[in-house]
Protein backbone atom coordinates (compact mmCIF):
# COMPACT_ATOMS: atom_id res chain seq x y z
CA UNK A 1 0.00 0.00 0.00
CA UNK A 2 1.40 3.29 -1.01
CA UNK A 3 1.76 6.30 1.22
CA UNK A 4 -0.80 8.07 -0.03
CA UNK A 5 -3.55 5.57 -0.03
CA UNK A 6 -2.16 4.75 3.59
CA UNK A 7 -2.95 8.41 4.51
CA UNK A 8 -6.21 8.59 2.92
CA UNK A 9 -7.32 5.63 4.80
CA UNK A 10 -5.98 6.51 8.31
CA UNK A 11 -7.60 9.88 7.76
CA UNK A 12 -11.50 8.10 6.52
CA UNK A 13 -11.01 6.06 9.54
CA UNK A 14 -10.75 8.91 12.09
CA UNK A 15 -13.46 11.23 10.00
CA UNK A 16 -15.67 7.91 10.50
CA UNK A 17 -14.80 7.74 14.58
CA UNK A 18 -15.33 11.37 14.65
CA UNK A 19 -18.60 11.33 13.15
CA UNK A 20 -19.67 8.30 15.11
CA UNK A 21 -18.73 10.15 18.35
CA UNK A 22 -20.45 12.79 17.09
CA UNK A 23 -23.46 11.90 16.29
CA UNK A 24 -23.82 9.77 20.08
CA UNK A 25 -23.37 13.02 21.88
CA UNK A 26 -25.92 15.54 19.43
CA UNK A 27 -28.34 12.51 20.80
CA UNK A 28 -27.52 13.15 24.09
CA UNK A 29 -27.61 16.69 23.45
CA UNK A 30 -31.37 16.73 23.87
CA UNK A 31 -31.63 15.28 27.59
CA UNK A 32 -31.81 17.88 29.50
CA UNK A 33 -29.26 17.79 31.97
CA UNK A 34 -30.56 15.42 35.42
CA UNK A 35 -33.21 13.81 32.95
CA UNK A 36 -32.67 9.96 33.28
CA UNK A 37 -33.43 8.16 30.32
CA UNK A 38 -34.92 4.69 30.00
CA UNK A 39 -31.92 2.19 28.16
CA UNK A 40 -32.26 -1.81 26.62
CA UNK A 41 -30.82 -3.98 29.56
CA UNK A 42 -32.32 -1.67 32.38
CA UNK A 43 -34.87 -1.34 35.06
CA UNK A 44 -38.20 -0.09 33.57
CA UNK A 45 -38.72 3.55 34.91
CA UNK A 46 -42.12 4.26 36.58
CA UNK A 47 -44.72 5.26 34.46
CA UNK A 48 -48.15 6.08 35.27
CA UNK A 49 -50.50 7.91 32.59
CA UNK A 50 -53.95 8.56 32.27
CA UNK A 51 -56.63 7.32 29.87
CA UNK A 52 -58.68 9.49 27.78
CA UNK A 53 -61.54 9.40 30.56
CA UNK A 54 -58.63 10.62 32.63
CA UNK A 55 -58.32 7.44 34.67
CA UNK A 56 -54.80 6.75 35.59
CA UNK A 57 -53.07 3.57 34.81
CA UNK A 58 -49.36 2.49 35.54
CA UNK A 59 -47.08 0.65 33.81
CA UNK A 60 -46.77 -1.54 37.14
CA UNK A 61 -50.35 -2.89 36.40
CA UNK A 62 -49.26 -4.79 33.52
CA UNK A 63 -46.30 -6.69 35.52
CA UNK A 64 -45.87 -9.73 34.79
CA UNK A 65 -47.06 -9.25 30.66
CA UNK A 66 -44.64 -7.97 28.05
CA UNK A 67 -45.41 -4.61 26.83
CA UNK A 68 -44.92 -2.39 24.19
CA UNK A 69 -45.16 0.71 24.64
CA UNK A 70 -46.19 2.72 21.26
CA UNK A 71 -45.75 6.75 21.51
CA UNK A 72 -47.70 7.57 18.24
CA UNK A 73 -49.67 10.73 17.58
CA UNK A 74 -53.26 11.46 15.29
CA UNK A 75 -51.29 14.14 12.77
CA UNK A 76 -48.17 11.13 12.28
CA UNK A 77 -48.40 9.51 9.12
CA UNK A 78 -46.33 6.51 9.70
CA UNK A 79 -47.75 6.21 13.38
CA UNK A 80 -51.13 6.11 11.58
CA UNK A 81 -49.70 3.33 8.99
CA UNK A 82 -48.40 1.24 11.98
CA UNK A 83 -51.81 1.30 14.02
CA UNK A 84 -53.51 -1.25 12.17
CA UNK A 85 -50.73 -3.71 12.82
CA UNK A 86 -50.22 -3.19 16.37
CA UNK A 87 -54.20 -3.77 16.79
CA UNK A 88 -53.70 -7.02 15.16
CA UNK A 89 -50.93 -8.14 16.95
CA UNK A 90 -52.72 -7.05 20.36
CA UNK A 91 -55.67 -9.13 19.16
CA UNK A 92 -53.37 -12.41 18.32
CA UNK A 93 -50.92 -12.00 21.55
CA UNK A 94 -53.31 -10.29 24.06
CA UNK A 95 -54.53 -13.39 25.52
CA UNK A 96 -51.46 -15.29 25.79
CA UNK A 97 -50.00 -11.98 28.18
CA UNK A 98 -48.18 -9.58 25.71
CA UNK A 99 -49.98 -6.42 25.57
CA UNK A 100 -49.37 -3.51 23.29
CA UNK A 101 -49.82 0.08 25.30
CA UNK A 102 -50.49 3.05 22.88
CA UNK A 103 -48.93 6.16 24.35
CA UNK A 104 -50.43 9.34 22.91
CA UNK A 105 -48.38 12.26 22.24
CA UNK A 106 -50.98 14.44 21.21
CA UNK A 107 -53.83 16.86 22.29
CA UNK A 108 -56.49 14.73 24.00
CA UNK A 109 -59.01 15.80 21.32
CA UNK A 110 -57.33 14.95 18.42
CA UNK A 111 -56.85 11.31 19.76
CA UNK A 112 -60.34 11.41 20.99
CA UNK A 113 -61.68 11.76 17.38
CA UNK A 114 -58.65 9.87 15.71
CA UNK A 115 -60.17 6.60 18.10
CA UNK A 116 -63.38 7.36 17.23
CA UNK A 117 -63.02 6.90 13.84
CA UNK A 118 -60.02 4.22 13.67
CA UNK A 119 -60.86 2.31 17.23
CA UNK A 120 -58.03 -0.13 18.55
CA UNK A 121 -58.06 -3.13 20.84
CA UNK A 122 -55.50 -1.60 23.02
CA UNK A 123 -55.26 0.88 25.99
CA UNK A 124 -54.15 4.27 24.89
CA UNK A 125 -53.16 6.24 27.45
CA UNK A 126 -52.11 10.21 26.58
CA UNK A 127 -48.35 10.90 26.94
CA UNK A 128 -46.99 14.16 28.77
CA UNK A 129 -45.58 16.74 25.73
CA UNK A 130 -44.37 19.03 28.19
CA UNK A 131 -40.13 18.44 28.62
CA UNK A 132 -39.03 16.65 29.14
CA UNK A 133 -41.95 14.43 27.02
CA UNK A 134 -42.78 10.69 28.29
CA UNK A 135 -41.31 9.42 24.96
CA UNK A 136 -38.09 11.14 26.32
CA UNK A 137 -38.00 9.92 29.47
CA UNK A 138 -38.28 6.27 27.68
CA UNK A 139 -35.43 7.17 25.23
CA UNK A 140 -36.28 8.88 22.68
CA UNK A 141 -33.66 11.19 22.44
CA UNK A 142 -35.07 12.98 19.20
CA UNK A 143 -38.89 12.62 20.25
CA UNK A 144 -39.87 11.55 16.63
CA UNK A 145 -42.80 9.35 15.98
CA UNK A 146 -43.16 6.40 16.25
CA UNK A 147 -41.05 5.01 18.81
CA UNK A 148 -41.72 1.95 20.75
CA UNK A 149 -39.89 0.32 23.84
CA UNK A 150 -40.62 -3.72 24.96
CA UNK A 151 -40.80 -4.12 28.40
CA UNK A 152 -40.20 -7.75 29.65
CA UNK A 153 -42.46 -9.50 31.82
CA UNK A 154 -40.11 -8.73 35.04
CA UNK A 155 -40.34 -4.66 34.40
CA UNK A 156 -37.00 -4.56 32.39
CA UNK A 157 -36.76 -2.52 28.77
CA UNK A 158 -35.38 -5.05 26.77
CA UNK A 159 -35.45 -3.52 23.41
CA UNK A 160 -36.36 0.19 21.87
CA UNK A 161 -37.20 0.92 17.78
CA UNK A 162 -37.77 4.40 16.11
CA UNK A 163 -39.56 4.46 13.22
CA UNK A 164 -42.59 1.94 12.56
CA UNK A 165 -41.97 -1.66 13.41
CA UNK A 166 -42.74 -4.25 10.58
CA UNK A 167 -45.03 -7.17 10.98
CA UNK A 168 -41.90 -9.31 11.56
CA UNK A 169 -40.75 -7.35 14.42
CA UNK A 170 -43.70 -6.77 16.12
CA UNK A 171 -44.59 -10.54 15.88
CA UNK A 172 -41.40 -11.40 17.73
CA UNK A 173 -41.56 -8.83 20.15
CA UNK A 174 -44.78 -9.94 21.08
CA UNK A 175 -44.70 -13.90 20.59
Amino acid sequence: MSRDNLVILVAAVLAAALGGWLQHESRLAHVPAGVTVAQAGEPAPRLELPDLQGRPHALADYRGRRVLLNFWASWCGPCLDELPALDRVQAKFGENGSIVLGIAMDDPAHVRAFLADHPVRYPVLLGRMAPPSTSLLWGDNDEMLPYSALIDANGCVIATHRGPLDAATLDQWLR
